[in-house]
């Protein structure tokens, strides 16, 4: 588990198929270069990479609808008509849809593409002249993961989907590319029983690491399994009464119509021996003593750099899989101003909202409105940081009571007004960065357009060794932005076991304790014994479920997360409904600047749950049905 988790250079080798051509365009514009394709290894190798290529870039906040198209992060005014915001604001269309992974548009990828080239690639690669067998078949299997991902990616997001097993034949009659969308069950079967045949065949680890950098394994393919099994255990495709009418041609529901409490149990399954591959190979939670400390620093500040770490250190043993698209971008738009640049080197717009900063527990690892010490009440109220808080807030500067006595997450993964910010420039935490955003300071507005609209910044995007070289230019030190973590499966084994059994038990305990522990924080069930308004939450199955959906929500912030997790669970509609909220950080004054307001009043429809296919294609296509509501 060291480098073959990542996507590297490997995958940017020229695509070979246009993205923007339709998917049931049945004659491949590389026709004529099939056989040479395939006549010797290079050429093979290069094939490959096409199909690697069609990987949607998890961490292109214009092409990843889970870092900005929920309730988790916001932007200025002029941002909002961009693929993410658009969506979030409850404007998403038919005629011109965002994110359109089907067709490959508006920041999406045709994955039908994608999924044609993985099935030629599967056809002929047995061909190819001069290559051992056992290559063949790794490549295969790689092809094989490749194609189910593109599958549940498409299912994800539109629910029943057209499954492409096989490449359409150029000599095929119109009729014939004339598909219809299989039932949702059908595609998550499919999906399950292609993963598990590319299972079989995935080497645990890489044999040759620099030449492979970046390639599936037996560990991240189970992963991606024990994912596609907790969706398809989850609320929103487990016998959701709200589909119970959309049926295809011939009156077949496309939905289950009963709720299946054995998918929790295959989701348990499959993430348990996800955690085992993976921790069979070297992999494990990113802790305190893994961090290389370039300098002596206190506690407290090494377990906020060793939590920053979890995400933006290279290579480190906790990410099972990562994409290395450039995070330059992510990191600049995530980032304040450190001091009063000359020019305008960080964007600072991707703003995490009032609502996720609300999220965080306090120090003693329950919720701010459970905890019976937090002064939930007066949390919009100001109060003056003293020395038992330089860690965290400047000394004898005014902060929000909100950013006081919070635990390392929240320290770790977000900034805010005279909040410390460690690292940077800066090595040592007795003199760090410390935040100045209220109006005409110099981590305010430089730009109309790029500033944080709600007067936080998401620190845990940021890597510590980012750098503003001459205060002009910003120097990113780029890492493989995580798809699956050994976090996050821990957290869907915690999940998926506490739906199996009737109450919580010790090893539901066990999985979110150790993220927690992780994190310096108590169990969960002394956390809420001795802090909580309602010390028996964690000793009830509906409670612990509340606790674990938080704990992800948490945990996983600001990583594509919450967005799917909201969704799977059937509750962004009550997220998407409410206001979007930050401070006043158009103004001054200490008071006025600590004032509420609202940003944006979203709306979020039942339809929102799927994404509507675009109208195009259901005209091109008679037999394609639109997705309910749309």
């Amino acid at each position: 588990m060291r480098k073959n988790k990542y996507l590297l250079i490997f995958f940017f080798v020229a695509m070979l198929t246009s993205c923007e051509k339709d998917y049931l365009d049945i004659v491949p514009d590389n026709l004529a270069t099939i056989d040479l394709a395939f006549s010797n290894q290079y050429n093979a190798e290069k094939y490959l990479a096409t199909c690697y290529s069609y990987l949607p870039n998890e961490s292109g906040i214009n092409q990843n609808p889970a870092l900005n198209a929920g309730d988790e992060i916001w932007y200025p005014e002029g941002h909002r008509n961009n693929n993410g915001p658009t969506v979030a604001q409850g404007f998403q269309n038919i005629s011109n849809p965002r994110f359109d992974y089907w067709v490959g548009r508006n920041g999406g990828k045709s994955l039908y593409i994608g999924i044609r080239n993985c099935n030629i690639f599967l056809e002929n690669v047995q061909n190819v002249p001069g290559v051992d067998q056992y290559i063949k078949d790794k490549w295969s299997a790689e092809v094989t993961f490749l194609k189910a991902y593109y599958h549940f990616y498409l299912t994800r997001m539109y629910g029943p989907i057209v499954i492409n097993d096989k490449a359409i034949s150029v000599s095929a009659d119109t009729e014939d590319t004339r598909v219809t969308r299989n039932t949702l069950e059908e595609s998550f079967e499919y999906i399950i029983s292609t993963m598990d045949k590319a299972i079989e065949g995935l080497p645990e680890t890489l044999q040759f690491e620099d030449e492979e950098l970046g390639r599936i394994t037996k560990p991240i393919a189970a992963a991606v399994k024990a994912r596609v099994l907790m969706e398809y255990a989850s609320p929103l495709f487990n016998g959701n009464p709200v589909y119970s009418s959309f049926t295809n041609a011939d009156g077949e529901p496309m939905f289950p119509t009963s709720y299946d409490a054995s998918k929790w149990q295959r989701a348990a399954d499959a993430a348990k021996e996800a955690i085992e591959l993976a921790e069979g190979v070297g992999a494990s939670l990113f802790q305190k003593e893994d961090y290389l400390d370039p300098l002596e620093q206190n506690d407290t500040t090494l377990l906020k750099s060793a939590l920053r770490g979890r995400v933006t250190e290279r290579w480190n043993k906790e990410i099972i899989w990562g994409s290395t698209q450039n995070t330059g971008g992510l990191q600049s738009q995530s980032m304040p101003r450190l001091y009063s640049y000359t020019t305008n080197p960080v964007a600072s717009n991707h703003s995490p909202t009032l609502r996720v900063a609300e999220m965080y527990y306090s120090e003693n690892g329950v919720p701010i409105e459970e905890d019976i010490n937090f002064d939930y009440i007066n949390r919009y109220r100001t109060k003056q940081a003293n020395n038992k808080d330089r860690f965290y807030i400047e000394p004898g500067q005014s902060t929000a009571v909100l950013n006081f006595n919070r635990e390392a997450r929240f320290y770790a993964d977000l900034s805010f007004d005279r909040g410390v910010w460690f690292g940077n420039g800066r090595e040592l935490d007795t003199d760090p960065w410390y935040i100045r955003a209220r109006r005409g300071e110099f981590a305010s507005i430089f730009e109309i357009n790029n500033h944080s609209p709600t007067g936080y910044w998401p620190k845990k995007l940021v890597s510590m060794k980012t750098t503003v070289k001459n205060g002009t230019s910003l120097s990113a030190y780029t890492y493989s932005f995580p798809i699956i973590r050994l976090a996050d499966l821990y957290l869907y084994y915690a999940e998926a076991l506490n739906e199996v059994k009737s109450a919580p038990d010790n090893e539901v305990y066990e999985y979110i304790d150790l993220v927690r522990e992780r994190a310096g924080l108590d169990g969960v069930v002394n956390s809420w014994a001795q802090h909580s308004k309602d010390p028996a939450k964690p000793t009830t199955k509906e409670g612990m479920r509340e606790i674990i959906q938080r704990e992800r929500m948490i945990e996983m912030a600001f990583e594509g997360n919450r967005y799917w997790d909201l969704r799977r669970w059937k509750l962004l509609e009550q997220h998407m409904n409410k206001p979007i909220k930050g401070w006043s950080v158009l103004v001054n004054p200490l008071d006025d600047y600590y004032t509420v307001r609202v940003l944006h009043n979203p709306t979020f429809n039942q339809k929102d749950y799927l994404w509507p296919i675009k109208e195009e294609e259901l005209i091109n296509n008679p037999n394609l049905q639109q997705n309910p509501g749309w």
